[in-house]
C-alpha cells in the first residue's frame, strides 16, 4: 500500500497494521494516534515498544505525528496474539505539564514569546504562520497551571488558533488561506456525509456589559457599558447576556466580543461530516487541518460553499478499507473569543465581524 502507516519507535519500523487511527485538529490539542495488529503466524510479534519511546507516524513519505508512545498494549485469547500501540504528538507535555519560568512573570511579551518560552522546558519550539499577536507588557504564571492553558489563553487575547504541527511544534495561526486542490462532490468522492443544521444555540439578540470596578476606589474608570449586536437569523425573540472582565480597555473587549459570539455561534450551527475514500487531495496531498475545502453538496443544501477544515481522522481498518473523515465548519465557527487579557493592558486586537445574513 502507498499510503501504509509506518511507525518508527524503539529502533525498528513497524507497518503492516489491522487498524489505523490518526486525528489531527485545529480545536485537539495533541495530534494522537492508535494503531493495532494481530500476528499472521504464531511468534511473528516479537518486538517490543515501550511506553515513552519517541516515535514518529508517517502515511506514506508524510509525517503526520512526531511525539511518544503513551500506551503499549499486548493482547491474546484462545487463538491469537495482538498489540495495540497508542500516542501523541510532542505538544502533549504541554498539556499534561505546568508552565514554568524564572520568576513566575514574563515581561514585554507577545503570544508567540509566551509560547516559545513555555515550550523550552519541554523542548518544543512554536512558530507563527500570520503575526506574533500584540504587545503585552507583563504577564504573571499562576503555580500549577499547565503550560497549554497560558498558551491558550494568550492566543485568544491576541485573535490566534494554537494547534499541533505534524512535526511536533506549536503553531499559532489565524483562519488559513490555503484551498485543497479538490474539496468534496456529491457523487464523486463522497461515501457518506452529514451536514446539522441548528439553532438551539443561536440568539436574536446579544447583550454584552461591562461594569467597570476600580480596586480601593469608589467610582470605577469608565461606568456601567453595553454593547449589543443582532442575529436576523433568529426570528424569535432569544436574549443572551454576557460579562465582560473590566479594565482601562474593558469596552473594546464589549464590542469584539459580542460580535465574536454572534459570529462563532453562527459559523457553529452548520456542522459538516465527511467520510471519504482517500485520505488525499486531487493533487496528492493530505488533508490537513486548518485548510479549505469547496464543497458541493446538492442534496444537503449546501452548494458553492467553501468552508474549513476543522479535524481530519485518518483511518484504516481490516473490513472497511481506507477512509478519511473530516469535520467541516464555516470560517465563522473558528473566530477567537477575545477577552482582557489584564486590566492594564491597552492593545485589544481586532477581531472578526458579524456573519453575512
Amino acid at each position: 500500500m502507498t499510503d501504509d502507516l509506518t511507525l518508527i519507535a524503539g529502533g525498528r519500523r513497524i507497518s503492516g497494521w489491522n487498524s489505523i487511527r490518526v486525528t489531527r485538529g485545529i480545536e485537539r490539542m495533541p495530534s494522537d494516534f492508535a494503531l493495532s495488529m494481530t500476528e499472521r503466524f504464531p511468534g511473528e510479534l516479537d518486538f517490543v515498544v515501550q511506553p515513552g519511546d519517541t516515535c514518529q507516524a508517517f502515511l506514506g513519505e508524510d509525517l503526520v505525528i512526531n511525539g511518544y508512545v503513551d500506551r503499549y498494549t499486548p493482547a491474546i485469547d484462545g487463538n491469537s496474539h495482538s498489540i495495540g500501540i497508542a500516542g501523541r504528538g510532542r505538544c502533549a507535555d504541554l498539556v499534561d505539564c505546568a508552565a514554568t519560568w524564572p520568576g513566575w512573570q514574563i515581561s514585554a511579551t507577545n503570544a508567540l514569546d509566551i509560547a516559545q518560552k513555555l515550550g523550552r522546558p519541554y523542548g518544543i519550539s512554536a512558530r507563527n504562520l500570520s503575526d506574533a499577536g500584540p504587545r503585552i507588557p507583563q504577564f504573571p504564571l499562576n503555580p500549577g497551571e499547565t503550560a497549554y492553558s497560558v498558551i491558550e489563553k494568550v492566543c485568544r487575547f491576541a485573535a490566534l488558533l494554537v494547534y499541533e504541527d505534524t512535526d511536533g511544534t506549536l503553531i499559532l495561526s489565524r483562519i488559513g488561506s490555503i484551498k485543497a486542490a479538490s474539496g468534496f462532490t456529491q457523487g464523486v468522492n463522497v461515501q457518506s456525509a452529514a451536514l446539522t443544521y441548528s439553532q438551539d444555540q443561536r440568539y436574536s439578540q446579544y447583550d454584552c456589559m461591562m461594569q467597570s470596578m476600580a480596586v480601593l476606589n469608589d467610582v470605577g474608570t469608565g461606568g456601567f457599558q453595553k454593547s449589543r449586536a443582532v442575529d436576523s437569523g433568529v426570528l424569535r425573540y432569544r436574549n443572551k447576556l454576557l460579562t465582560v472582565e473590566s479594565g482601562a480597555a474593558g469596552f473594546e473587549v464589549t464590542k469584539h466580543r459580542v460580535q465574536w459570539e454572534m459570529a462563532r455561534r453562527f459559523g457553529r450551527s452548520f456542522s459538516l461530516r465527511v467520510v471519504t475514500d482517500s485520505w488525499r487531495d486531487s493533487a496528492g496531498t493530505l488533508y490537513t487541518p486548518n485548510t479549505l475545502v469547496d464543497l458541493s453538496l446538492p442534496l444537503l443544501k449546501c452548494v458553492n460553499q467553501t468552508w474549513v477544515i476543522s479535524e481530519v481522522t485518518y483511518k484504516l481498518e481490516e473490513e472497511s478499507g481506507t477512509s478519511c473523515e473530516l469535520t467541516i465548519m464555516p470560517q465563522e465557527a473558528f473566530s477567537v473569543q477575545p477577552i482582557l487579557l489584564q486590566p492594564i493592558t491597552p492593545d485589544v486586537p481586532s477581531q472578526p465581524g458579524a456573519p453575512a445574513k
